[in-house]
């Protein structure tokens, strides 16, 4: 790529202005609505075609690009046979005799409702409040396509030269992407020769600045099931001979995992942090100090006068981000096969069933570790009894390629020109399968990967929020990229 600068350069004052009017004026007011539909991701609805929610964030969304007419922008709505739709959008490029392609990412779709919300708070109940626009979705990822598009806006009210800029918002991202590939292969010819990447499914390790993600965990996941009877029995006339379901599973995860330490046991789950990964981490770490680990909803309780804190596994900053975006780590997502506590007699339950979620570094193959963990858990199961692992989806993570010199360039200069500092590199513990796609489709692409998800955030948890100040700055800053890519 040509390192020439493009000829006109975009003004971050009047971007950030304007783009902050659109926030004010109109996008939050379409994140509201969207906020109310409980648009789940397949993978927790299966009845997704009978709710029609998917389908009316879709055209909800698409009717609003629409009305924003963004000159030179083509945008539809495109199907596959069995498969959750996608809106695309492309814009023709203004940069003389280019020929390469920004594409920018989002999705629609969202998680499940999950407890513990704020009495005044709810799933499908959006609030403002402070800054912040909670429910569910909103800031994963609900503002993406909008923001993405006011983004484009605000190059063409400024007559920025830009390349061609393609949009891809899919509906299935929740639930692991399934439906992506497919539509990728399908529109392969139409994304056109990708030289950036701009992904705003990601986090931020403050408000303060613009932060850019550099990897991304895999994982695998399954339901293990423990069955030792066919049905319940008294536990009085039963245990002691009859041993607990819930004591075989204990055994059988410690096949996978260090319960003291919650270390993987299979060598194959783990990877060298490369080089530049560690100084980048070491680098973030000076900046956010103990927020790294604070910024969670820990557990407390009163202890003679003074209130005590549950614990991380290390309070050492480096450490904290190498655990939550190098290291694979197991979670219990889900349980059945228990009574609720009002309902639970003095009975032995016949199984116990757990949804296993295990996340693995970036460099790591999912697949392979589904296969291995299948192993380790069903083979010579104790008591002879019956133990199955269903395996449910696994994608691998993903590790950014070099950055180049005019990418860390635009960087630094959108954040210092937006937040008044330069911008910061984290590794993100969760999953987008796009990324590993597109860097196998376009390994030359630079990889804007961003997003609104910072502290407290609580993305997939109760009290999720969007900070819209944050977003506001984080659409221009993606304007002002584009309008620094080299012609």
């Amino acid at each position: 790529m040509n390192d020439r600068l493009p000829a006109a350069a975009l003004d971050a004052a009047l971007a950030l202005e304007r783009v902050g009017r659109v926030w004010d004026e109109d996008i939050l007011r379409q994140l509201t609505d969207y906020i109310r539909i409980p648009a789940k991701s397949p993978g927790f609805a299966p009845d997704w075609r009978e709710q029609g929610h998917l389908e009316t964030v879709l055209r909800n969304a698409a009717q609003w690009v629409e009305a924003q007419k963004v000159a030179d922008l083509q945008l539809e709505i495109v199907r596959l046979p069995g498969r959750t739709p996608v809106l695309f959008f492309e814009v023709a490029a203004t940069q003389p005799r280019s020929t390469q392609t920004v594409l920018m990412y989002g999705h629609l779709d969202k998680q499940p409702e999950f407890e513990g919300w704020r009495s005044d708070l709810g799933p499908w109940t959006p609030k403002y409040e402070d800054g912040k626009l909670y429910g569910r979705g909103g800031a994963d990822d609900g503002y993406a396509v909008y923001a993405s598009v006011a983004a484009v806006q605000e190059l063409k009210r400024q007559n920025v030269p830009h390349p061609r800029i393609v949009g891809l918002i899919e509906t299935c991202e929740e639930s692991g992407s399934a439906d992506l590939l497919p539509y990728i292969d399908a529109l392969k010819t139409r994304l056109g020769d990708v030289a950036l990447v701009i992904c705003l499914d990601s986090g931020a390790g403050n408000y303060d600045q613009l932060w850019l993600t550099t990897s991304l965990r895999g994982m695998a996941s399954g339901t293990l099931k423990v069955q030792i009877l066919t049905e319940g029995v008294h536990s009085g006339d039963s245990s002691g001979l009859v041993p607990s379901s819930f004591r075989i599973m204990r055994q059988v995860l410690d096949r996978l995992e260090d319960s003291a330490t919650g270390r993987l046991l299979p060598a194959h789950f783990h990877c060298e942090v490369p080089p530049d990964r560690l100084a980048q981490a070491r680098a973030t770490a000076a900046i956010l100090g103990e927020e790294v680990y604070k910024r969670f909803p820990w557990a407390h309780a009163d202890c003679g006068g003074s209130t005590v804190f549950a614990l991380p596994t290390t309070t050492d900053p480096v450490q904290a981000l190498l655990k939550r975006t190098w290291e694979p780590t197991l979670s219990v997502t889900g349980a059945e096969g228990f009574p609720a506590l009002k309902d639970a007699g003095n009975v032995l339950r016949p199984y116990t069933a757990f949804k296993l979620s295990l996340r693995l570094p970036p460099l790591v193959d999912a697949a392979a570790c589904l296969q291995e963990m299948k192993a380790v858990l069903e083979d010579n199961a104790p008591y002879q009894a019956k133990v199955t692992f269903a395996p449910d989806g696994a994608a691998s993570g993903w590790n950014a390629p070099a950055i180049t010199p005019w990418f860390e360039q635009a960087l630094n200069a959108a954040s210092q020109a937006h937040f008044g500092a330069p911008c910061g590199y984290i590794g993100q513990g969760g999953t987008i399968p796009l990324m590993n796609m597109l860097s196998r489709g376009f390994p030359t692409a630079q990889m804007m990967v961003c997003g609104v998800l910072g502290p407290k955030s609580n993305a997939h948890g109760p009290n999720e929020f969007l900070h819209v100040p944050y977003a506001k700055k984080l659409t221009a800053a993606v304007a002002q990229v584009i309008a620094s890519m080299p012609a």
